[in-house]
């Protein structure tokens, strides 16, 4: 359905089917003809565009990882660095979610995206500059870990200010293409990253050689300074969404408890599908490489291993960019039941087929099927689980909703690359049988399926208009219960709201309300 806004505070449909009270929301449709396609277009890429540094420097510290075993031997596997350095960005990345998820709402949107931006600049360049006093091995390993817990707090921010202000934005582009431009500039960009991240190492490697690995790491980490450094000067340019202008609480106190009231469930089912998304993503990109090492054998050159990486990872573009499209055609509700379902379909395959992919001999086969597993989970929640939280929220608390579902996938990601050793480790076999590869497909294969039953029986439908529609029906909610609604807006929007709540509670205290 349509929506357009009147002069006199309604929103109406072209049809005349539905006519909702705005209070006080006067103001030009969000996608105002008036301005040209780039300027409707920019702030969705500016704002989305940085989760590509997301993908890339999670997704590096694999490689790196593999290197630093190769480097440094029984000095690195038998110290906590080896766990440590992997899975500690994950920790700073919910820390800096929750915090800009608070800031993004009760601030602003723009500065809590331009603080994320600079600090991952800074500790994507000191990560890449790890370094132990004398030289010392153990002193390099906990300079890293450090700096990468501080990464991951700008990671995080990228999230509910980033991702946020540009579902926000994507209400000025023309209906029937906004989730496509939304999983374009989020998505689509982790997925960039997570390919670049294979395919730098396996370029520098092929380079500098293998004599100069010490080279290769550093700067694999060092280039990922580059992508928010190019994001930097379009987002001091950012003006706030004109969503957040309308919606925002930061002028007035949170009524929390109705927004819990309000939200809980919803809430509770979109954090639970991104735990079990990240959980399986994560864990199967950070140890994909070391599988296809063990695949190819330990004579096998370092930048073949990466190569076979990248192309796995390649796999993850061709259905996120589909899922785009397919998003805005049947909506993200249908296409993450349907394709999370397919993806657990063909999990339960590539464990059966295990024992048989599972040479060097086949391990073009394995890619393949290991790549259209990734693929289908890239199209379902990949493409629509950041879409539907930040669509099923209002955009008062947008920020800090969005925080917390996406903060549940990163400890998800988080209990992955701990959990995922364990499960190889204690099969049958050990971590190197065909049980120890097996497993870990039975085990994300069951939760895909589980997903997909969440998503088909609890979560909402999510039409081009979500977003304004749900602010609508907060503001109704929050009228329901006595709290008034002109408080919400920047100065400028309060100054023109006309909320009917006090009317409403003088009829209630002459007489009761009507059942």
């Amino acid at each position: 359905m349509k929506l357009s806004m009147r002069r006199d505070g309604k929103e109406t449909s072209p049809a005349g089917d539905s006519t909702v009270e705005q209070y006080g929301r006067d103001a030009v449709p969000l996608d105002d003809p008036q301005k040209s396609r780039w300027e409707r277009s920019w702030p969705t890429i500016a704002c989305g565009a940085g989760l590509f540094s997301d993908g890339y420097l999670n997704g590096v510290i694999g490689q790196v990882n593999t290197i630093l075993k190769k480097l440094y031997g029984k000095a690195y596997t038998s110290s906590p660095a080896q766990s440590n350095v992997t899975a500690i960005t994950f920790a700073g990345t919910v820390i800096g979610q929750l915090f800009f998820g608070y800031v993004s709402d009760h601030y602003s949107r723009k500065w809590a995206l331009m603080a994320s931006t600079i600090i991952l600049i800074i500790f994507a360049a000191l990560s890449a500059g790890s370094y132990g006093a004398g030289g010392n091995l153990g002193g390099m390993f906990a300079a890293l870990t450090a700096w990468r817990f501080l990464l991951g707090i700008g990671i995080g921010g990228e999230y509910p200010a980033g991702s946020v202000a540009c579902a926000e934005s994507t209400g000025e582009l023309k209906s029937g293409h906004r989730n496509r431009w939304f999983i374009m500039f989020t998505n689509v960009q982790i997925d960039a990253g997570f390919i670049l991240s294979t395919l730098v190492p396996m370029i520098l490697v092929l380079i500098c050689s293998e004599n100069h690995l010490r080279l290769v790491w550093r700067l694999s980490l060092g280039l990922g300074v580059i992508p928010p450094l190019s994001l930097l000067y379009l987002r001091l340019k950012l003006q706030e969404p004109e969503e957040f202008k309308r919606e925002t609480m930061k002028n007035t106190r949170t009524p929390w408890m109705l927004v819990l009231k309000f939200y809980w469930l919803r809430l509770a089912v979109v954090s639970l599908i991104w735990f079990i998304y990240d959980f399986s993503a994560y864990s199967f990109g950070l140890y994909s490489t070391q599988w296809i090492s063990i695949i190819l054998g330990d004579d096998t050159a370092l930048w073949k291993s990466f190569g076979w990486g990248t192309l796995v990872n390649a796999f993850n573009l061709p259905g996120a960019i589909a899922g785009a499209y397919i998003s805005d055609w049947i909506g993200p509700r249908r296409a993450l039941y349907t394709f999370v379902f397919l993806q657990g379909c063909v999990g339960f395959l590539m464990a059966g087929l295990y024992g048989i992919l599972d040479t060097k001999a086949n391990v073009g086969g394995f890619v393949v099927i290991y790549g259209i597993f990734l693929s289908l989970g890239e199209a379902g929640p990949g493409d629509n689980i950041g879409l539907v939280a930040s669509k099923t929220s209002a955009t008062a608390i947008r920020g800090q909703y969005y925080a917390i579902a996406a903060a549940c996938g990163k400890i998800g990601a988080f209990v992955g690359t701990y959990v995922f050793p364990i499960i190889q480790k204690n099969a049958p076999g050990g971590a190197d049988s065909t049980r120890g590869g097996q497993d870990p497909f039975f085990v994300s294969s069951s939760l895909c399926l589980f997903s997909a039953a969440l998503a088909y029986f609890m979560l909402p439908h999510i039409g081009q208009d979500t977003i304004t529609t749900e602010d609508v029906k907060f503001r109704e909610y929050l009228e329901s219960k006595g709290w008034d609604t002109r408080q919400m807006g920047s100065k400028e929007f309060q100054m023109r709201s006309d909320s009917s709540v006090d009317v409403m509670a003088g009829e209630k205290a002459v007489e009761p309300a009507e059942k």
